[in-house]
C-alpha cells in the first residue's frame, strides 16, 4: 500500500503539471521532468495491482493477461524510445554540420552523416532531438525540419523559446545527434488534391518550407501564408526564397495577433473566414497544411471549415510546452 501511494501521489503530480494554467509558468525543461514521475507512479502502482488487486488475480488466466499487457507495455517503451533510437544513431551515426544564425533569436542547425537516407524523412516532419555535449542533452527536443531532406543532410531551425532551445547555438561542429522519428502527417504523402494551401505563423513556417521543397511536380499550385510579428523578421526572406524556388505564391501578414482571431490587429478590416477567401478564393479545393501555436491554428480551422473546407484535408501541428 505504501507503494501505491507513492505511486498514486506521482501520477497525481504529472496531472496538475499537465493543466493549462500550470503548464504556462513552468519551464519546458521542469515539465519533461515532471513528467518522467510518470513512469515512476505507474512502476510504484503496479506492484499493488498485481500482487494484490482481485481483477489481476481471480484467475491464472487474468493473472498471465495482465502481466503479459504490462510486460508488452514496458518493452515497447524500452523499444521504440530507447533501443531503435540507439540503434540507428551508433549504426550510422549523426553529426552537426554547421550552425548558423536564422536571425534574432533563432539558430539553423544542419545535421548530416550516412544515417539520414534510413531515416526515410519527409519535408514537414519532425524529429525528437538530443545533441550530445549539449546542456540539457538528456531531455529530447521536438524540432520540425525546415528544409527539405538531402541525401544526407537534415535542417532545424529553432527559435530559443526556452533554455534548451536557445543551448542550440553554442552547438559546435561535429557534436553527435541522437534522434527519434520521423513523426507527424505534415508532408506530401497524405496529400490527395492537386493544388495546396500552407499557413505558418512565426517559426511555425519552418516545416512548411521543408514541405514546399519536397512537394512533387504534380502540385498545380502553391500558396504560403506566413503570419509574422515583423516584416523584417529574418524567417521572412528564408520563406520568400523557398517559395519562389518552387514557384510558390509567398503572402506575410505582419502585426500581433488580434485576440481569438489567426489575424494580425492591423490586418481584421474582414473577419477569418473572409480573409483566407480573400486571400485563396479557391480554398475549398485545396489541401492546407498548418503550423503555430493551438491557439492560432484552431482559429484557422473554425475559418476553414466556415468556407468548407473538409477536415480531412486538413493537416496541422501545434507547437506548445
Amino acid at each position: 500500500m505504501l507503494l501505491a501511494l507513492a505511486g498514486t501521489v506521482a501520477l497525481c503530480l504529472v496531472v496538475v503539471t499537465s493543466l493549462a494554467r500550470a503548464r504556462r509558468r513552468l519551464r519546458r525543461e521542469s515539465w519533461h521532468l515532471l513528467h518522467l514521475y510518470g513512469y515512476l507512479g505507474a512502476g510504484l502502482v503496479l506492484p499493488h495491482q498485481l500482487w494484490t488487486g482481485a481483477d489481476f488475480l481471480g484467475s491464472r488466466l487474468a493473472t498471465v493477461v495482465w502481466w503479459g499487457l504490462w510486460g508488452a507495455t514496458a518493452g515497447a517503451v524500452l523499444l521504440w524510445r530507447v533501443a531503435v533510437p540507439l540503434h540507428r544513431s551508433l549504426r550510422a551515426p549523426l553529426r552537426v554540420v554547421d550552425v548558423v544564425p536564422a536571425g534574432p533569436g533563432a539558430t539553423t542547425v544542419r545535421v548530416g552523416g550516412p544515417g539520414v537516407a534510413a531515416l526515410q524523412a519527409r519535408g514537414g516532419q519532425f524529429f525528437q532531438w538530443r545533441f550530445l555535449g549539449a546542456p540539457g542533452w538528456t531531455r529530447a527536443h521536438p524540432y520540425s525540419l525546415s528544409a527539405a531532406p538531402g541525401r544526407d543532410t537534415l535542417e532545424v531551425t529553432v527559435a530559443h523559446v526556452g533554455d534548451g532551445s536557445a543551448a542550440v547555438a553554442d552547438l559546435r561542429p561535429g557534436a553527435r545527434v541522437l534522434l527519434e522519428g520521423p513523426y507527424g502527417r505534415l508532408h506530401d504523402g497524405v496529400r490527395t488534391r492537386p493544388r495546396v494551401l500552407l499557413m505558418g505563423s512565426g517559426v511555425g513556417v519552418a516545416p512548411l518550407r521543408s514541405l514546399l521543397g519536397d512537394l512533387g511536380d504534380d502540385v498545380e499550385d502553391a500558396v504560403l501564408v506566413h503570419r509574422v510579428r515583423t516584416p523584417h523578421d529574418a524567417l521572412v526572406a528564408q520563406s520568400a526564397r523557398t517559395a519562389e524556388a518552387v514557384g510558390a505564391r509567398y503572402v506575410t501578414l505582419a502585426g500581433r495577433r488580434a485576440p481569438g482571431s489567426w489575424l494580425p490587429l492591423g490586418a481584421t478590416s474582414l473577419d477569418d473566414a473572409a480573409a483566407i477567401a480573400h486571400l485563396v478564393p479557391d480554398v475549398a479545393s485545396r489541401e492546407v497544411y498548418l503550423c503555430g501555436a493551438p491557439g492560432w491554428t484552431d482559429a484557422v480551422v473554425a475559418a476553414l471549415r466556415a468556407l468548407g473546407v473538409p477536415d480531412d484535408a486538413v493537416h496541422r501541428e501545434s507547437f506548445e510546452l
